[in-house]
């Protein structure tokens, strides 16, 4: 039986259509890191969709990249300049029908001026708020090509320039004193918190369930910390735990706490140098390939272009002053906590307010919290000098600083050898060029100087009354040219030349020397002998007096030089007795030691 062939009649297909374009949301969640909570986020109140969905969903991408927010106010700042900026749109344009983001390019600039009236008393917060909502345009501007309009994207990007470039300003380092009290006094938390912990477990070994056996025994209590985990709002209602002094104080007793993170922070970031952000998002396997008390961090750098996963081989062993060593007992410490929640994170504790656990990224670049303020009084560091003679608050972005600062400095300022991990240009402006630098900076330029200078400059000629030289020079004199010095033969009044008709200033080979006669300080023909120090002391005399018709700075371009050639090469190859009785014979004065009018002209 043959198969039966089945034919369709044809059909027109039906026809295509636009795929649903891709809207964002208005309604969100954004971790709050702090709490181990989400916070809703609801901008449906404010209406024009066109305008507030690709702020939200900028908004998402910007804190989503940071894992969330560590507290609920940098949320709510970042939700009221959305707001702010929607209903400055709304009531700039009302009448305009449906907003979007490319109507009215300049209502950034009005914006920004409103800003600026809103935070009248706080330039910074009105610099924040800008920045943010600038990032939030770019990102639009970047998923979504020629949205905007050619002057308005021109105008989120030069505002890059002028308003970030003030934010980005390098931060200073901590002087040396106070980076060893920090690196010392991290160093004796973590051993407290070492300590501490382990007797935790010790006292959990001997309790039991405190819901069978009483909650009155503290290390019943530490046994249901051990088993069942960190003590939450449920048990609130239980007299033993304020006796024991409060469900805060009864979780450290084998977790961490948010001043024992400061502790192991500021202690890695101490020996490490690394990011603040890198610190906090370690994960408990980052330590890879250990061989010869070495071993390998495996950390993220989520502002690093391109390849963001790093690493950083540092020393390890078996005490807390190697890097290795510190993460290690990090990683004993958080393990309980980790299993109980299946966590990859390294650090993992409870929450000061609810006691559920959760990773913990202490992410904020704030220096004004609690368990920092609380770190540095414990160990007398907020007593100590910043550079600018203020009080010490604890940034770790200026630990990373200093760090870098001892390595730069270690280099010997040589680029090259400092960058790690860094382009040159940001190794030199982020690291190099920070004021506690400048000091070291200028006196290598002087050095330099002086060092050009002495090449292009030799030292004056200065002869002993035999004729012997006195100076560091090593070419011999005529013995012609000596004689003529000594007896005044070839005086010029401030010295003697070697000769008058062959100066290196004359105009023509064979012509008189066309300089005032103060030049003779700077002339490689001068010869100074113990006949004219009287005149050179007088030259002096008059230079000094003239600081106090001149500022510093011109005083020094006029006479810095003709001062250092006298004092350092000059008067320092005589003696004592030789300069005492050439300065009593200077103070007589007379004919022969009045100025030349030319250098009084000179420095009028």
């Amino acid at each position: 039986m043959s198969p039966k062939r089945v034919r369709f009649s044809a059909t027109t297909a039906p026809p295509t259509v636009d795929p649903v374009p891709s809207i964002g949301p208005v309604v969100f969640s954004v971790p709050v890191l702090v709490l181990g909570t989400e916070q809703e986020v609801n901008l449906s109140d404010l209406g024009h969709p066109r305008l507030v969905r690709p702020l939200a969903s900028a908004l998402i991408e910007e804190l989503g990249t940071r894992g969330g927010v560590r507290q609920r106010t940098r949320l709510q700042e970042a939700v009221q300049t959305v707001r702010a900026f929607v209903t400055f749109t709304t009531a700039a344009l009302e009448g305009h029908g449906q907003l979007a983001l490319d109507d009215q390019p300049g209502l950034l600039d009005g914006f920004e001026q409103a800003l600026a009236n809103r935070y009248s008393a706080d330039s910074k917060g009105a610099r924040a708020a800008l920045l943010l909502l600038l990032r939030l345009l770019r990102r639009i501007d970047e998923s979504h090509p020629r949205q905007f309009e050619l002057e308005f994207t021109h105008r989120i990007n030069s505002k890059r320039t002028s308003e970030e470039s003030i934010a980005a300003t390098p931060l200073n380092a901590y002087p040396f004193p106070v980076f060893e009290a920090l690196e010392a006094a991290a160093l004796a938390g973590v051993g407290t918190v070492r300590d501490r912990i382990l007797e935790g477990e010790t006292l959990a070994e001997k309790g039991h369930d405190p819901q069978v056996h009483g909650w009155d025994r503290l290390d019943n209590i530490c046994w249901y910390l051990a088993n069942c985990g960190p003590l939450t709002l449920d048990h609130r209602g239980i007299p033993a735990i304020t006796k024991h002094g409060g469900r805060a104080a009864l979780n450290s007793r084998l977790y961490l706490t948010p001043r024992d993170m400061v502790r192991f922070q500021v202690l890695l970031a101490c020996q490490t140098g690394l990011e603040p952000e890198a610190i906090r998002e370690l994960r408990a396997t980052c330590l890879v390939s250990p061989a010869r008390g070495y071993v390998t961090i495996s950390y993220l750098k989520r502002r690093s272009p391109g390849e963001q996963n790093k690493s950083l081989r540092v020393r390890d062993g078996g005490t807390l002053r190697t890097p290795g060593g510190v993460i290690r007992l990090a990683q004993r410490l958080t393990q309980r906590a980790r299993d109980m929640i299946g966590a990859e994170e390294l650090w993992v504790l409870p929450s000061g307010t609810t006691g559920v656990l959760a990773p913990r990224f202490t992410r904020t670049v704030a220096v004004d919290t609690v368990p920092r303020r609380a770190f540095l009084a414990e160990y007398k560091i907020d007593a100590m000098k910043d550079h600018d003679g203020g009080g010490v608050s604890l940034d770790l972005r200026r630990i990373r600083k200093t760090f870098k600062s001892r390595q730069y400095l270690r280099a010997g300022g040589i680029l090259p050898d400092f960058v790690s991990g860094h382009s040159p240009g940001v190794a030199a402006r982020q690291y190099a060029d920070i004021p506690a630098h400048d000091e070291i900076h200028d006196s290598a330029v002087e050095a330099g100087l002086a060092e050009a200078l002495a090449v292009a400059l030799p030292p004056p000629v200065v002869l002993a009354d035999d004729g012997s030289r006195l100076d560091d020079g090593d070419e011999d004199l005529p013995p012609q040219a000596v004689q003529d010095a000594l007896s005044g033969a070839t005086d010029v009044w401030l010295s003697s030349c070697t000769d008058f008709f062959a100066s290196p200033y004359a105009p023509k080979k064979g012509a008189p020397c066309p300089v005032p006669p103060w030049v003779c300080l700077e002339c490689p023909n001068a010869v100074f002998t113990t006949r004219h120090l009287p005149a050179v002391l007088s030259v002096l005399d008059t230079i000094e007096r003239q600081r106090e018709e001149f500022s510093v700075p011109e005083w020094q371009a006029r006479f810095g030089l003709a001062h250092e050639r006298i004092t350092t090469g000059v008067l320092n190859r005589f003696s004592a007795r030789q300069i005492t009785t050439a300065r009593a014979i200077a103070e007589v004065g007379g004919p022969r030691l009045a100025l030349p009018t030319s250098f009084l002209e000179t420095i009028q």
